[in-house]
């Protein structure tokens, strides 16, 4: 199984009133980790969208199960939990300086055309990006 890990950098501003990472900043950290997790596979959003398509969020999901103050060190760590060939789901989790599950969550993206924003399969528009999806997925159950 192949999990990506970034280190968030926790800026003051993405604290709330009651000093801890506002819930919402949280996407922008699966977003990070799910950047990271492509380009450590070996592929690239930006020669997705430079083919002509995007992978716009379908679905989220977070729990948050303790929060992350400034000053504290977290990561984010991503991997795939499903790839049909239609959608793809990434998992996250986010990891404290005392390696504790703070968040945990996952985004569903699917394959979208840039023209016509019309879905295709992921697997038809990226068969050797897929492909290494299955390989990935196939890990997991194994393990």
């Amino acid at each position: 199984m192949i999990i990506s890990t970034r280190e968030i950098q926790i800026l003051y501003a993405d604290t709330d009133m009651m000093g801890v990472i506002y819930h919402a900043n949280y996407l922008k950290y699966f977003e990070l980790g799910r950047g990271g997790f492509i380009e450590d596979v070996g592929y690239s959003y930006i020669e997705m969208e430079n083919a002509g398509y995007y992978a716009p969020v379908y679905d989220v999901q977070a729990t948050y199960r303790k929060p992350v103050r400034y000053g504290e060190s977290a990561f984010v760590k991503t991997w795939v939990e499903l790839n049909d060939g239609i959608k793809t789901v990434y998992g996250y989790q986010i990891i404290n300086h005392l390696d504790e599950i703070c968040v945990e969550g996952t985004t569903t993206h699917i394959i979208v055309k840039k023209e016509t924003f019309k879905p295709t399969a992921f697997k038809k528009a990226f068969p050797e990006w897929f492909q290494k999806y299955e390989e990935i997925k196939k890990n997991i159950f194994c393990e």
